[in-house]
């Protein structure tokens, strides 16, 4: 640790910090493998991810369960229907609605990658235990709820003292509250 400020942060048992630095080890681009399979961005990849884990899915749906923001996912959607590997349809019941789809060059790029992540998660999980594997994910979502309940409830707290939210700060709250209505 620095003599050079007072009171440095201890980034080595700071939680937010670590949680980070592993993120950015599995980000999907900085896996050599996964990026030898496509062109696409990180935010694309996820959300084809999400199309093929979850279709017929709305783009909602998809900020929601990932928590990228709607903007992310909007532009990540036409760049996938730009490169043919998705597709848009309207609902059946909800008209003004369209759900979305892989198409078949979609499925083949989906399999691929699920492939080469599931290769990788069985090397990583292999220093769990089935019984730590799933105290672990238990532990995530519990810090997973509990940043958004922070997250949230900081936004609405600058909003209510009159500050103008930007639009992810809103989502957050949206998120909270439905997250929070199950």
């Amino acid at each position: 640790m620095t003599d050079k400020v007072e009171n440095p942060l201890d980034l080595v048992s700071h939680l937010p910090f670590r949680l980070a630095v592993v993120s950015n080890l599995l980000a999907l681009d900085r896996d050599w493998k996964i990026r030898n399979l496509t062109s696409l961005e990180p935010r694309e990849m996820r959300v084809l991810l999400n199309i093929g884990s979850y279709m017929p899915i709305k783009s909602a749906d998809i900020a929601y369960q990932s928590r990228l923001d709607s903007y992310t996912v909007s532009r990540a959607v036409k760049k996938l229907l730009a490169l043919k590997l998705i597709e848009s349809r309207q609902d059946e019941v909800k008209k003004n609605v369209k759900n979305l789809y892989l198409n078949e060059e979609g499925k083949a790029l989906y399999q691929k990658l699920t492939k080469a992540m599931d290769e990788r998660a069985n090397l990583l999980e292999g220093v769990l235990t089935k019984s730590e594997k799933s105290l672990f994910f238990n532990m995530l979502e519990r810090i997973e709820n509990k940043t958004e309940t922070i997250l949230a409830t900081q936004a609405t707290e600058l909003i209510e003292s009159g500050l103008e939210a930007p639009a992810d700060q809103k989502e957050l709250i949206r998120w909270h509250k439905k997250a929070n209505s199950k």
